[in-house]
């Protein structure tokens, strides 16, 4: 991301507009207690409010094509021609929690299209594990949710890309005694802690 970086500290008129797509369901989408949806609290627009107090100079557009409900399938399908077609310079893909009914052969399909077709484009591409779904035992190793975490730590590895292992900050706060529903708004959606969270991870690529 250095080269990234350094784009973002270049002032008018030397500076171009540097465009971050969000592709993922409802969690990036901004979904807090359904059907309320929390734009500027979810952790693109977080992110957003980082990137400007560390790059003033910087014109950043956040671009969110997340849909709520939906799985990396959908995602995968339109990807062409709803996050391709921005020229984003960054991609983050957020799907885990609803690619649980799909299982995890049919989810790697779908996340490994979408990295295939973001790499003919030389885009870099950040890939996220989880937030919680608090049905599901975070520290459960043989969760579908862990399960899907580690798919998506292999393909990050695999692929050569950026990680962002939410699913692990959250466990750090169970494993230290905090109470998961804290950071929650309802039993799937992350609240406005929970996204900072997220944000805070996404930003390391960015300091």
């Amino acid at each position: 991301m250095s080269d990234l970086k350094t784009e973002l500290t270049k002032e008018w008129p030397k500076n171009r507009a540097i465009n971050l797509v969000f592709h993922g369901h409802s969690v990036p989408a901004g979904y807090f207690k359904t059907p309320v949806v929390n734009t500027l609290e979810a952790y693109p627009y977080q992110v957003l409010k980082q990137l400007k107090a560390l790059y003033p100079y910087a014109v950043i557009n956040v671009i969110n094509t997340s849909i709520g409900g939906e799985s990396s399938k959908g995602g995968a399908d339109r990807f062409e021609t709803e996050v391709l077609v921005h020229r984003p310079d960054v991609i983050f893909i957020d799907y885990a929690l609803n690619d649980r009914g799909m299982g995890l052969e049919e989810a790697r399909k779908a996340w490994v299209s979408m990295i295939q077709k973001a790499a003919q484009k030389k885009i870099k591409v950040i890939l996220l594990t989880p937030s919680p779904d608090q049905r599901t035992a975070l520290l459960d190793p043989e969760s579908a949710l862990e399960k899907h975490r580690k798919q998506i730590i292999e393909m990050a590895k695999e692929h050569n890309l950026g990680l962002v292992d939410s699913y692990a900050f959250f466990q750090k706060k169970i494993q230290s005694g905090e109470i998961i529903s804290s950071y929650m708004s309802q039993v799937n959606h992350p609240n406005e802690k929970g996204h900072q969270l997220i944000a805070d991870g996404i930003m390391t690529y960015f300091r």
